[in-house]
Parts: C-alpha cells; sequence; structure tokens
C-alpha cells in the first residue's frame, strides 16, 4: 500500500501556446520532482487549475501521472467537482487508471448541512473505493472542515485517509492528528512548526519550483535533527516568497519551466499572465535566491 507522508507538490499543470494540456511538458515536470526526491504529488489541485479545467482534461492528467510515476510515487488525484454525480465519475476514472488515492474539494456555491457535505463525501469515495483525502480549502470553497466536522465525514467514510489543511487555523493540525487521519499542512511556509504537532507532510505549490529544497527539510526532520531543519525551511522559504497575489500560477509555471528549459504556458484565464518585464524581473529573483537550471533525465 502506498505510504502517504513526506512532500507531495501540488503540482502545475503546463499548458501549450494554444491552451490546452501539455502532455510532454507535464511529464517533464512530474520527472524533475521525482528525481529530486518526493513522495507523491497532489494531482490537478489548486495549483493545477483544476476548476479550469474539463473533465476530459482531468480524466487524461489521472492517466497521464499514472503511467509516468509507473509505481515511483504516490498520485492523490483530485476529482472535486460542483455536482456529486460528476465528482463520482471523475473518482471512478481515476480508480481504473491506476493513482493510488483520490482527494475532492467539500460541495462549494451552494452551502449544504454537514449531513450532505458528508454524503458527498460517500458517494465519491465509494466510486474510487481508494484513500480519500479531504481537501480543506475555505478560501476557496466557502466550506471549512473543522475537526467536528470531520470527525462526521470519518464516521461516514470508510475509505477517509486523511486531508491537506490549507485552512488558517494550523492547530487543528494536532486535532486531526489525534483522530489518527494522515494530516499534509497545505503551506510549505509552515511545514517544520505543522510536523512538530502531527503533520505528516506538505502538500502546496512553490515546492514544484525546488522540490530539492522541500525534500532536504523532511529528510532533516526525519533523522532528528531540527537545527539543520530549521535551516531548511528558511532555504525552502525562500521560494515560497517569489509567490504574489493573483499571480500565482504564471509565477510557477515561468520559475519551473527556466529551470527544465520547456515552455509551461500561461495560466487559463481568467488566470493572469506575466508581462515579458515581470517575467524578467521574476527569473531575475529566483536566480538571486540560486533557482538555476537543472537536467532532468527522462
Amino acid at each position: 500500500m502506498a505510504k502517504f507522508e513526506g512532500i507531495f507538490p501540488a503540482i502545475i499543470t503546463p499548458m501549450a501556446a494554444d491552451g490546452s494540456l501539455n502532455e510532454a511538458a507535464y511529464r517533464q515536470v512530474m520527472e524533475f520532482n521525482i528525481q529530486a526526491g518526493v513522495q507523491g504529488f497532489w494531482v490537478a489541485g489548486g495549483t493545477g487549475e483544476s476548476v479550469l479545467l474539463d473533465d476530459e482534461e482531468n480524466r487524461r492528467i489521472a492517466e497521464i501521472v499514472a503511467d509516468q510515476s509507473q509505481g515511483r510515487i504516490a498520485n492523490i488525484m483530485h476529482v472535486g467537482a460542483p455536482t456529486t454525480a460528476r465528482a463520482a465519475r471523475l473518482a471512478e476514472h481515476a480508480a481504473k487508471v491506476g493513482v493510488e488515492a483520490i482527494c475532492c474539494v467539500p460541495p462549494f456555491f451552494y452551502r449544504q448541512s454537514d449531513e450532505m457535505i458528508v454524503e458527498h463525501y460517500r458517494v465519491v469515495a465509494a466510486a474510487a473505493d481508494l484513500p480519500l483525502f479531504v481537501y480543506n480549502l475555505p478560501q476557496s470553497t466557502g466550506v471549512e472542515i473543522t475537526p467536528q466536522l470531520m470527525q462526521k465525514i470519518q464516521e461516514g467514510v470508510p475509505q477517509l485517509a486523511g486531508l491537506k489543511h490549507s485552512a488558517p487555523y494550523l492547530p487543528y493540525v494536532r486535532d486531526f492528528a489525534k483522530m489518527g487521519l494522515a494530516c499534509f499542512v497545505g503551506n510549505c511556509r509552515l511545514m517544520l512548526p505543522a510536523l512538530t504537532i502531527g503533520a505528516v507532510g506538505c502538500v502546496d505549490g512553490p515546492p514544484n519550483m525546488a522540490p530539492e529544497r522541500w525534500v532536504a527539510l523532511w529528510k532533516a526532520y526525519r533523522s532528528g535533527n531540527l537545527a539543520e531543519a530549521a535551516a531548511a525551511q528558511e532555504y525552502a522559504s525562500q521560494v515560497a516568497d517569489l509567490v504574489q497575489p493573483f499571480r500565482f500560477h504564471a509565477i510557477a509555471k515561468a520559475v519551473i519551466g527556466a529551470r527544465l528549459g520547456i515552455d509551461c504556458g500561461d495560466p487559463r484565464l481568467p488566470g493572469q499572465p506575466l508581462t515579458e518585464g515581470e517575467r524578467a524581473k521574476l527569473l531575475h529573483k529566483a536566480g538571486k535566491i540560486g533557482l538555476g537550471s537543472v537536467s532532468v533525465r527522462v
């Protein structure tokens, strides 16, 4: 059975010049991260622009990640959708093509009762019969998964394995861990303090850009060297500091593309692309903190 702990970058979705999915670039980004030592991927989540992709694209992404990883890492495929039926169909497909787990946001836009949120997760999880990770992102969904609500989900969904906790209140990590759940912290700047209160690892977008830095942090913590882990957290956080509001997708794609020597494209509309001047300034900053080009064995 796959182990769900460590560094799980929330992988970007590279786009071609015409705005379509760039499969070759997707595979190269995956391989770059795998060779850096990550333990898995959070696929087609917020960083992956999932809500801007159609269902066919999400299904193809599930096929790509299962094929490219060849069992070397664990893929947690996001299947969240506005309707339970769509999410369940995506979950069923993800299981068929060989991903190791699924993740899902709660029902969004229309506010639902706790009972209907549990039912949503029950139906989606049953369609895949894979480990299920809840995606706790209230800033975007308008629904916060508190420990109290998570207890209800745990009682009603036997496939529940854990969650990505991206809500602002970090101490909930401790509560989720005490429930026996694999809780990934969704803020890579807070990975080290989250590990000390029970988190099993980190899921976030910036580790895409420099997976080697977060892998070093994970290894230092696991070896018991807290001083080295603290230094690694500071070093890794320099990468996260490149991120600006409303520009994360463009920034991540530009930095990863420059490091790998490929074109990861622009964000899908309404995402905002970088101007040439902004791109030049960004890559200059990236170079100053040591994010140079890398070679990847494909």
